[in-house]
């Protein structure tokens, strides 16, 4: 099998390792309610009573129905001059009916503010932008960024504003992207690698680079960002689709009933009015989740961009919270990328002073990861510090792929570092010999997953330097904490079996696949998916843009090529591929939400039910002198009169939406664990709650109502 293309951080130039994967860090959160938002929500909610609109939600176009005609009645009322309680009752419950279309789009008009607040902010960072740009000549002319399309060549020097979105064809520079993603620490762009792609509106601050353009005017990042976080594209998941048939369901069903109930009451001899009836279709259809299911969907994708993480749609956030494999590549995700010196293991006859002495020697002058650990494990375990070399007669040797070695001439010594068959060659070339321990040494190493360096003095094989692939910390926490959720997590890795089975015990993974191809990749995808499962994976390279395509979530870096980033259907802002587990979070987080709410909301009717019904029929069967029939009885909670009781029940139908808002922007508070508890959970607390706080609340709106005179007490 062949190997693998590395995907990880550019040998030439060291990048800051993502931040610690044990807890996700917000970068763009904002205030739960911003007053920017509520006035722009406000506004958005009275437009969103246009019918053509709520006619989208067919629970809240029955809703927007009873209120207009409840209206009609209350004004038929007025203009034929009955007034009394009655005029009055049928004014307030079309008010109230008003106030729950309202806050229904209230709460979809908050969830949408926040995006349209961060649209705001990215449209903060185009500037009118002069570009450099290159000539078929050579010449060099200053153009407009707008006036580039895509095939354009530009130069970026420092200090220049990238132009706009392209790939970097000739030269490396450091660049500033937190115009982008907010974070502050400069990141490595260069010329034919993964990380080619730069972002216009980003600024170079160090060397410079000649970028080819990729996107014509109004098709760049910034600009689909744009248009994605104000949930222009956001379309219904499935998920969410199947939702809305069983409300829709529901409300069907319930309309019926009660339906029925007006020939039944006129039999019966009892006198229903119309906006008792339309009161109680209000409060037993699922009103709750019905004004708050579009809000929960749009706050999934919120929140996934407050980790810095676009996606492409809500159906990728759902799918998420569904996926069962995690495929995640070893270097830099599970691993620091950089590779640590941990231990020396000197030959027989060879003291281990002696050998972190010329090891350390060897690595001064090597400023990678892997050099710089040398240095420092010499000076820690063994002292050995303040080492100071003459300029003069201090010959230090680059590594370069032909020779495979770096090290040092100082008078009296030389001294050879790196891979072990190089160092053997240099050995024997020079007429030295080579115990058989130091590949038997080496072998072991491998066996342990570690990269073995040899080290020669004088020509003179002193032993082995053990570098280790460093699994970062928490890492098997995570994928402890992955396995409570049901997730199987597999590491892809271009290393050999030995190594990836070593590193994958190590940090914990389910299963690993190694020496890994484009194809292998690809079909590995598909036949998790075959048996039925959901995967997710993260990749940045041209290379993985088959298996972004393939993946039910694909999460490309930002910092990779354009091809991975239009294969996925989420980027990662930040770069950091560990990122896939906060996605996974968050969608089921999404999930459990919209679980949650939708139980609370079916099992709150329960309690408006015993508030409507009783007084529906509290004048059948009345005898002599009664004011209220044996069906009265059920009214347990004492209400004062079906006006009150009705009232209330509708006026608590409205608040809960309300109420509610800051559980569908933020999400129920998330633990990992299997569907059975979750079920188990949404049933003894949102199921539960729902049937029992509405009683207290509605008994407590009855005795105001009361209180104000707004209700008759009889």
């Amino acid at each position: 099998m062949a190997t693998i293309v590395n995907n990880s951080n550019s040998p030439t130039a060291p990048i800051t390792p993502p931040s610690d994967p044990s807890g996700p860090q917000l970068k763009r959160a904002r205030p739960l309610f911003d007053p920017p938002i509520v006035r722009r929500a406000l506004g958005d909610a009275f437009r969103k009573l246009d019918p053509r609109v709520q006619a989208k939600n067919p629970v809240m176009f029955v809703v927007w129905v009873g209120s207009f005609v409840s209206t009609i009645l209350f004004l038929q009322d007025l203009m034929t001059h009955v007034g009394g309680w009655e005029t009055a009752f049928v004014g307030q419950i079309a008010l109230w009916l008003w106030f729950t279309v309202l806050f229904a789009g209230f709460a979809e008009a908050i969830a949408e503010g926040r995006g349209k607040a961060q649209a705001d902010e990215l449209r903060k960072t185009r500037t009118t932008t002069l570009a450099k740009k290159l000539g078929a000549k050579g010449d060099i002319e200053n153009v407009g960024a707008s006036t580039l399309r895509r095939g354009d060549i530009v130069i970026c020097d420092v200090g220049d504003i990238i132009p706009s979105d392209g790939t970097v064809i000739e030269g490396i520079a450091s660049v500033d992207e937190s115009a982008i993603t907010g974070e502050s620490a400069p990141v490595i762009r260069e010329a034919g690698g993964d990380r080619s792609a730069v972002t216009g509106g980003t600024k170079v601050i160090s060397d410079g680079i000649k970028v080819e353009i990729t996107a014509n005017p109004g098709e760049t990042f910034i600009d689909r960002m744009i248009g994605l976080v104000e949930g222009a594209a956001r379309q219904k998941t499935p998920n969410e689709i199947a939702l809305n048939i069983l409300i829709a369901g529901l409300t069907i069903i319930f309309l019926l009933a009660t339906v029925t109930l007006l020939p039944f009451g006129r039999y019966a001899g009892v006198n229903i009015s119309i906006t008792v009836l339309i009161a109680l279709l209000v409060c037993l259809i699922p009103t709750t989740i019905g004004g708050l299911l579009s809000a929960i969907g749009i706050a999934g994708m919120d929140r996934v961009m407050q980790y810095n993480v676009l996606a492409m749609s809500g159906k990728a956030v759902e799918a998420a919270g569904d996926v069962d494999v995690l495929l995640l590549d070893k270097t830099g995700t599970i691993t620091l990328g950089n590779r640590q010196a941990a231990e020396f293991l000197p030959l027989p006859g060879v003291s281990v002073q002696e050998l972190a002495d010329a090891a350390q020697l060897s690595s001064l002058a090597d400023e990678t990861p892997e050099g710089r650990s040398i240095v420092v494990l010499a000076k820690e375990q063994y002292g050995l510090r303040g080492r100071h070399l003459d300029e003069k007669t201090t010959e230090f040797i680059p590594f370069t792929a032909q020779t495979r070695m770096s090290g040092v001439n100082i008078p009296g010594q030389r001294v050879r570092k790196g891979a072990v068959q190089a160092v053997i060659d240099y050995v024997k070339s020079n007429g030295s010999s080579v115990p058989a321990e130091l590949q038997n040494i080496a072998d072991d190493i491998s066996r342990r997953g570690g990269t073995p360096l040899a080290v020669a003095l004088n020509e003179r094989p002193l032993g082995i330097i053990y570098l280790k692939d460093v699994v970062k910390g928490g890492m098997r926490e995570r994928f402890d904490h992955l396995r409570a959720m049901g997730i199987k997590t597999i590491m892809i890795t271009g290393d050999n079996p030995l190594t990836a089975a070593a590193i994958a015990q190590e940090a914990g993974v389910d299963d690993f696949l190694a020496q890994a191809k484009p194809e292998d990749k690809m079909a590995l995808i598909k036949k998790e998916q075959a048996e039925g499962r959901l995967v997710a994976m993260t990749g940045d390279g041209t290379n993985d843009a088959p298996a972004l395509a393939q993946a039910d979530v694909g999460v490309a870096m930002n910092s990779g090529t354009q091809a991975a980033k239009e294969a996925g259907n989420m980027v990662d802002l930040d770069s950091n591929p560990t990122k896939l587990i906060e996605i996974v979070e968050i969608g089921k987080q999404l999930l459990m939400t919209r679980g949650a709410l939708t139980t609370f909301s079916i099992a709150n009717d329960v309690a408006k039910y015993f508030a409507i019904i009783p007084a529906m029929f509290a004048t059948l069967y009345i005898g002599a002198g009664q004011t209220h029939g044996p069906l009265w009885a059920l009214n347990f909670m004492h209400l004062h009169s079906p006006y009150s009781a009705v009232l209330a029940a509708v006026i608590f139908n409205a608040l809960v939406i309300i109420a509610l808002i800051p559980v569908a922007l933020r999400g129920v508070p998330y633990r990992p664990m299997g569907a059975a508890q979750v079920l188990r959970r949404n049933l003894a607390v949102w199921g539960l709650g729902g049937i029992l706080v509405p009683f207290p609340f509605i008994w407590l709106l009855d005795q105001i109502l009361v209180l104000l005179h707004c209700a008759p007490a009889q």
